[in-house]
């Protein structure tokens, strides 16, 4: 995976989440970000946000793969 993915994700964290997700290995950073560009490709609600707020949707795919995390 591209580091370029692994940074977007992180920049569409908020910061709390940031520095907690950027404090764990690499590999599990990776996961993270794979997870969350399934979740922006998938969702077509986010699709629609995307033309409105690009970094509104990249932030509400972020919040929902870290959701699923913690469930």
């Amino acid at each position: 995976m591209a580091a370029d993915s692994v940074e977007r994700f992180l920049a569409a964290l908020d910061p709390d989440h940031r520095e907690a997700i950027d404090a764990r290995p690499r590999q599990e950073q990776e996961r993270l970000a794979a997870a969350w560009e399934r979740e922006l490709e998938a969702d077509d609600e986010l699709d629609t946000l995307d033309e409105l707020s690009p970094p509104a949707a990249e932030a509400e795919a972020a919040r929902r793969v870290l959701e699923r995390e913690t469930d």
